[in-house]
């Protein structure tokens, strides 16, 4: 399904679904202490109901099933729901295809609500009321983020301006750490409580960094089929010559945590 969004690459369409295998194989990379800081706030445990919004492959959901709590994932794609559900064999995860504002389950249901990576594609004016609406009293949404740093690894920005080369109007380039941003409209029934920046090594091959770049959304989820594979024997190329075999970006983690009042 393509999206279109004004403040987003110039309102360039993307479609997650049309780079769903290849965000299932690379984009799993959060490292243990991403995980760490999430459960250091007594979220997402045993005895708490959880909704991952804009789950993707279900990253979230996977990675955190051995806390015990109950997730429920639900995404816009349902290439992504997918890939989430062949991934999340074994284990009682709900998904759902659905996009967040369409997402509506009985009041108070949920002790903390997530979004990882897609915060800033909601409508935040519709969809505020209804996460107030499903959160248990004192409930919690947690906003969370990683990005990596290209004023600080030249393998990251050497692949920006490759990117930036076939998506001149992708808005993805040039992350520096900094808060997650929380729409005004949250003022009114949350209570931002808890907010963290931190920087993170996140280890890569040429083939995996390769592959977390091809499936971002100025090329695996935007570009013509041509556009992609000419892309990625650039990349390939240029990592053969700035890169060695293995290596680490520089990422920053962030979180926000609000609390229903």
């Amino acid at each position: 399904m393509n999206i279109t969004n004004k403040n987003i690459d110039g309102g360039t369409p993307f479609d997650w679904g049309r780079t769903s295998s290849d965000y299932a194989r690379f984009r799993d990379i959060y490292p243990q202490l991403f995980y760490d800081k999430i459960i250091g706030r007594n979220l997402c445990i045993d005895g708490q109901k959880v909704l991952d919004l804009g789950t993707g492959t279900g990253v979230l959901p996977r990675n955190m099933y051995r806390y015990g709590a109950e997730w429920t994932g639900t995404d816009i794609s349902s290439n992504q729901i997918a890939q989430a559900e062949i991934l999340s064999e074994g284990m009682k995860i709900d998904y759902y295809t659905a996009a967040a504002e369409k997402v509506s389950f009985l009041d108070e249901t949920f002790d903390v609500i997530t979004a990882c990576q897609c915060f800033w594609y909601f409508d935040h004016e519709k969809i505020m009321p209804e996460l107030f609406r499903m959160l248990k009293p004192g409930g919690s949404i947690l906003v969370l983020y990683m990005a990596w740093l290209p004023y600080e690894d030249k393998i990251a920005a050497a692949s920006e301006k490759l990117v930036l080369r076939y998506s001149p109007k992708w808005s993805g380039a040039g992350e520096t750490m900094h808060p997650i941003v929380i729409p005004g409209c949250y003022n009114e029934k949350f209570e931002l409580v808890y907010h963290e920046e931190y920087p993170v090594q996140v280890h890569f091959t040429r083939e995996s960094w390769n592959g977390r770049m091809k499936a971002c959304r100025g090329i695996g989820a935007s570009l013509t089929e041509k556009e992609i594979s000419s892309w990625e024997k650039e990349h390939r190329a240029l990592l053969e010559r700035i890169a060695p075999a293995e290596f680490d970006i520089v990422h920053y983690g962030a979180m926000a945590q609000l609390r229903k009042k």
